[in-house]
């Protein structure tokens, strides 16, 4: 759990993604498309889109975004110019005429007054030319000008008493008025019709906007907006409009003022805009047709509240006017405020409208008031029992209804004051109510998450936009057929998201059979938009990806038209980091492909083979690989070789040509059969013109060489000399490809081959050693390694040609740093020592040892380790052998942090020494007593693992004085705190007892035993199975040094070991076995030595305990007893025969199946010693689980009748067998 704030927070799948992997979130989910299989002939439904409709949008979105690219590239290069609008003027269009102009070809002449027609504006939002709006002159005459697809309809003829160069664009700018002359527009009498002349550029600043409510200037016009007040204005034909004034709303000019109401009325047809009425109060009917002049008067809106109509009139329904002040008091009381929800959300004795911050105190105040309220007479009946009386109030006495904290509060000086404003939303403030009954949106306001209805498993809060309806309480039976269709998919979904594994069973297992009867669209609707959640956990997209693998299952080609939906939200997953979740992918591809069809994938699919974004390319390569190894390599053959010679984008090319690769490493060998074909579909791009296809091509071929390895060379004849070619003319990148590429096909060559291709693409890996680049480095080091493992490089070439610029450029100190050049270079390192010999090798590294850098240290030790384990130490000399033992020692003590690579690399070169280590033993033993004593627990523990892997050696070189010293120092250390160093110390103890042997032990055994009695009680895995294994070996071999009453209590703390099973740390289930039947097979050890009675009482109540494990590790302890004690069985087969009977007889496998076995252990101790009654009583309870179909019980039923068949004789079991026969 992550720490945000703190407070704990869940990892989701964006954390840990990176930057190109978190891409998948910006993806947009695509709408369905036709499916042509199931439509056949008919006309495609025009709601979906068409191949041919995808194609053309990505066609476009490509050449957007090429021309962007070209303009920031001319941005930067300083080309990027403003087209002069006096350009001269190009072929004119039957849209470029002017206002006055009809639909016939007539052409008006340029008046002198007015400027020159500009070049016609081409496309919306081309800001390099200019337009030039035809405006009216004094003397009447107009520029012919262009027009852009906004203006007017062209051809219709203006009224010339209009206002000049009005159009019905919603941004037209303020027509221009000349000095001295009437304002256009306004009713004046007596005004002429002079218009302003029009500006050469409109600017969408300089226009005056109007709303959308009946009434505008020209009928034809329409804006968003109210209108700007301007300080031209004469109201009344005189004075000038105060600022704070509301503007008209509606502006008269001579030949648009409506004559009629239905005029008016028809004016009103555009969309109003709730932000420019005003608020309606309750009661107040709408205004009708103005009735003044609408010089200075604007008409009440349809909201209901009149506007004044100039300064000191009321309009109708208005109270006051306003005057550029705040309204406060009574007066504002009045004023409707824009409503978010429904008008019966009031404030308690108002009749305002709440706003958000009131109603949400609103609601948590009435919440804790009906939590709080008194209990009624009738609650306390059913809650006391009878007898009680109710006593009379005191008279006068008048409860306090109003809390304590309400009579302190600040009081508010005005009720209503609006302090915000919020969008509707339907749920908030509705019938349904508040506080404990509210529902929706309002619920999760109020912190109640918990879905409305019946076995609903808690909403969290980022599920609330996928989930929020389910917070509605509905009846279901009521609603639509697609609503209720869309709730019980919902409910599904939360239950597999949010519930139990018992509730998420069910729940997928409905979702499954419903699926064809809920349909594709309503499925992928919901499940698609939650896989893409950014808050999203990997077990939830685990089982929302397990969702769709089932129910594709089920709706088999219905899925068609969602194909592409399903592809956006599922090829991410096949470059997640996460392995299961790119098998998930993997899976959920190739069950899609099956389902759809080949057809249907490749046209779905295609149009995001040439896509401009290269991530979408990878994952659709990667897509098409899967549906490759789906539907087979022939049936893609085809599609791939027209893809990746296709002249018509690159982009393509080098996306089939990943394709190719992409199925080669998720197929391997299974590419041999198509081996020719995909390599000639491909060669090709070795010689193209993009670099980035060359580049892929190489690592394709690559891929294919390795997948075919270490065959089919002779299907890659074709491409060796453009490979050669291209490793002598290719730097960089393209250079690493193509060296790569060279170096998987070597080893597929003969051994004469190899050895020529090796020595000619040397002479460039040697030059490419010196390159700063660490991908180069990389490759070339793999590089290296394929040509030294090939059969035809001879050892003499690499040791004088290869190994001096190899330790030059490679064995560094940077080297070290990086990992994963470290590991190839370790890697690359030991195959040249399998070549050339350990002692080249180890003699040029050896010196390093003893470098200042601990991290080259280990990469120094960790390469000889690994030489010396894999070629000996038969070609080291006496003079490296104390260089290396000099230099390890070193190694070792210099440690700062104590890693796993010194010890092993210890070990396995003390090990690989034998004999000839022994003059370094005392040493070496001295630096493992000095660093026991040390303080740090990571030494201490390291010291005593090297004494576990070098205590054989020192047996070979008879140092047994040396090793009962140690012995000792260790008994010593068994008082250790830290349980990591204890098991380490008992490890050590247990090694030193196994080759010194009980005699020669230091101290001796009946010491050493009682000191382990005490540490058997703790449960720390490695101390544990170090102890109990230790204890083991003692009783095997050395019984007769201990008395029996501390076997007797040994025996006593093993079986309290059978409880382990570690409630509170749960732990790998295989050391969880291993400790138990280390613990079984020590307690059978102590019965065969000290006799089974000491053992089988405690045993036997063991088992009374009513817990598996006990039980299980009871009976385990039986069998081995049984197998140990051989025909000591006889004396105690009556005593154990009911309690095998009652593990038998149980319902569980385990107990049945370890009982058989103990049985036929048993039951071969037993034989000849007249016994049979008790077996074949035994027999008749083991011989139902012969209709048992699990492999482990019945390979235990077998055995166990096999030894009941040595024990009774054949004909019994004969005579069982024939029964079941018949």
């Amino acid at each position: 759990m992550a720490t945000d704030g703190g407070e704990l927070r869940r990892p989701t799948i964006a954390d840990r993604e990176d930057e190109y992997r978190s891409r998948r979130l910006l993806a947009m989910i695509s709408p369905a498309r036709v499916d042509p299989f199931a439509d056949g002939d008919q006309t495609p439904d025009h709601r979906l889109s068409t191949y041919k409709d995808i194609m053309l949008n990505q066609q476009l979105n490509k050449e957007h975004r090429i021309l962007q690219s070209e303009i920031i590239e001319k941005s930067k290069t300083g080309q990027l110019n403003v087209v002069n609008s006096t350009a001269p003027p190009t072929k004119r269009r039957r849209w470029d005429q002017s206002s006055t102009d009809t639909n016939d070809d007539g052409k008006t002449e340029v008046s002198a007054t007015t400027p020159a027609a500009t070049t016609p504006s081409k496309r919306w939002g081309d800001d390099s030319i200019t337009p030039s709006r035809p405006g009216a002159t004094p003397g009447g005459a107009v520029t012919p000008g262009s027009r852009s697809q906004w203006d007017e309809t062209p051809g219709r003829p203006k009224d010339v008493s209009a206002t000049p160069g009005q159009s019905v664009r919603q941004w037209a700018e303020t027509p221009g008025h000349l000095s001295g002359a009437v304002t256009p527009g306004r009713d004046v009498s007596g005004s002429t019709l002079l218009g302003g002349t029009p500006s050469a550029r409109r600017n969408r600043w300089d226009e005056t906007p109007h709303t959308e409510r009946y009434g505008a200037d020209t009928p034809s016009h329409g804006a968003g907006w109210a209108e700007t007040p301007r300080a031209d204005r004469t109201p009344g034909g005189s004075g000038v409009e105060s600022i704070q004034d509301t503007p008209s709303s509606m502006v008269y000019g001579p030949s648009a003022t409506p004559s009629t109401a239905a005029t008016a009325a028809a004016v009103a047809v555009k969309r109003r805009s709730r932000w420019d009425e005003t608020p309606l109060k309750g009661g107040v009917t709408p205004g009708g047709t103005p009735s003044r002049t609408p010089v200075g008067f604007t008409p009440s809106s349809t909201m209901g509240v009149g506007t004044p109509s100039g300064p000191g009139a009321l309009a109708p329904g208005s109270i006051f006017t306003p005057s550029g002040t705040t309204p406060t008091g009574m007066r504002a009381m009045a004023m409707a405020t824009p409503d978010f929800g429904s008008a019966n959300v009031t404030l308690p004795g108002a009749k305002v409208p709440m706003t958000p911050e009131q109603l949400q105190v609103y609601a948590w105040q009435k919440e804790i008031d009906d939590r709080n309220r008194p209990l009624t007479d009738e609650e306390l009946d059913e809650i006391l029992p009878p007898g009680y009386k109710i006593m009379p109030p005191p008279t006068g006495y008048v409860p306090i209804r109003t809390p304590a904290r309400r009579l302190v509060a600040t009081p508010t000086p005005m009720v209503g004051t609006p302090m915000g404003f919020r969008i509707a939303t339907p749920d908030v403030g509705t019938a349904a109510g508040l506080g404990m009954n509210a529902t929706g949106g309002n619920a999760a306001a109020l912190g109640d998450m918990q879905p409305k209805g019946a076995n609903l498993p808690m909403m969290r809060p980022d599920d609330l936009q996928y989930f929020e309806k389910l917070l509605q309480d509905v009846d279901e039976d009521s609603l639509p057929p697609e609503e209720a269709k869309e709730r019980k998919i919902m409910t599904f979904l939360l239950k597999i998201k949010n519930g139990t594994p018992p509730m998420r069973k069910s729940a997928l297992r409905q979702i499954t059979d419903k699926a064809r009867e809920f349909g594709a669209g309503p499925l992928f609707a919901q499940i698609l938009p939650l896989l893409m959640s950014p808050t999203l956990e990997d077990q939830e997209r685990h089982l929302l990806v397990k969702v769709i693998d089932r129910i594709l299952y089920k709706l088999d080609d219905l899925v068609r038209p969602y194909v592409h939906k399903i592809l956006v939200v599922i090829e991410p997953l096949l470059i997640d980091e996460d392995y299961y979740a790119r098998v998930e992918g993997r899976e959920i591809i190739s069950n899609l492909a099956k389902a759809a069809g080949l057809a249907t994938m490749i046209s779905t699919m295609r149009p995001d083979i040439d896509n401009m974004d290269e991530y979408v390319r990878n994952t659709t390569a990667r897509a098409f690989a899967v549906v490759a190894s789906a539907l087979g390599i022939p049936s893609l053959l085809p599609f791939l070789k027209a893809v990746c010679k296709s002249k018509k984008s690159w982009q393509a090319r080098h996306t089939g040509i990943k394709i190719v690769q992409q199925i080669s490493i998720l197929m391997g060998c299974a590419i041999l059969p198509h081996l020719r074909s995909l390599v000639e579909i491909i060669e090709h791009g070795l010689v193209d013109d993009q670099q980035k296809v060359r580049t892929i091509t190489a690592l394709a071929l690559a891929a294919l060489a390795e997948a075919a390895t270490p065959y089919g060379i002779e299907s890659f004849d074709s491409v060796l000399e453009p490979l050669w070619r291209g490793i002598r003319t290719h730097r960089g990148k393209g250079l690493a490809a193509f060296l790569k590429a060279i170096g998987y096909l070597i080893p597929l060559m003969d051994a004469e081959y190899a050895n020529y291709y090796t020595r000619e693409v040397m002479l460039i890996l040697i030059r490419e050693f010196s390159s700063p680049d660490e991908e180069m480095k990389k490759i070339v080091l793999k590089v290296v390694k394929q040509c030294c493992a090939t059969d035809g490089v001879e050892p003499d070439y690499i040791k004088a040609e290869i190994l001096p610029p190899f330790f030059r450029s490679f064995w560094t100190q940077r080297m070290a740093i990086d990992r994963r050049n470290y590991r190839q270079l370790v890697d690359t390192t030991i195959e040249i020592a399998n070549k050339v010999g350990a002692a080249d090798i180890i003699s040029r590294v050896v010196d390093d040892l003893k470098d200042d850098s601990e991290q080259y240290r280990k990469m120094v030790m960790e390469t000889i380790e690994k030489v010396m384990s894999t070629l000996g130490s038969a070609e080291i000399d006496a003079r490296l052998e104390e260089q290396l033992i000099d230099g390890i020692l070193y190694a070792f003590q210099e440690q700062s942090t104590e890693d796993a690579v010194m010890l092993t690399g210890f070990g396995t070169i003390v090990q690989s020494f034998g004999k000839r280590v022994k003059p370094y033993l005392p040493q070496i033993c001295g630096t493992i007593l000095w660093r026991l004593n040390n303080k740090s627990a990571k030494v201490r523990q390291q010291a005593a693992d090297l004494i576990s892997r070098i205590a054989g050696v020192m047996k070979i070189c008879q140092e047994e004085k040396l090793m009962g010293h140690l012995g000792v120092v260790l008994y010593e250390y068994l008082g250790e705190e830290y349980p990591e160093v204890l098991g380490s110390i008992l490890g050590a103890l247990k090694a030193i007892v196994n080759v010194i042997g009980m005699t020669k032990m230091t101290p001796p055994i009946k010491e050493l035993l009682p000191r382990l009695t005490p540490i058997l009680k703790n449960r720390h895995e490695k101390v544990e199975e170090n102890c109990i294994d230790l204890v083991g070996r003692i009783a095997d071999r050395g019984s007769e040094y201990v008395s029996s009453r501390e076997w007797m209590r040994i025996c006593f703390e093993l079986l309290e070991l059978l409880k382990a099973h570690k409630k509170s740390i749960r732990r790998a289930t295989v050391q969880e076995r291993q400790n138990r039947v280390c613990t079984t097979v020590a307690i059978a050890i102590v019965a065969e030595t000290c006799s089974p009675f000491t053992v089988l009482p405690g045993l036997m109540n063991e088992y009374r305990v009513p817990e598996l494990n006990v039980q299980n590790g009871v009976l385990k302890s039986l069998a081995f007893m049984f197998e140990y004690i051989g025909e000591m069985s006889k004396d105690y087969i009556y005593a154990v025969t009911t309690l095998l009977e009652d593990a038998l007889m149980d319902r569980d496998l385990v107990h049945r199946q370890t009982a058989m076995t103990a049985v036929g252990h048993m039951a071969l101790g037993v034989y000849g010693f007249g016994c049979e009654d008790a077996l074949l009583h035994l027999l008749n309870i083991v011989w139902p689980n012969v209709l048992e179909t699990s492999p482990h019980v019945v390979q235990a039923f077998m055995f166990c009748v096999e030894g009941l068949r040595v024990a009774l004789g054949p004909n019994k079991i004969l005579q069982y067998t024939l029964q079941v026969s018949e």
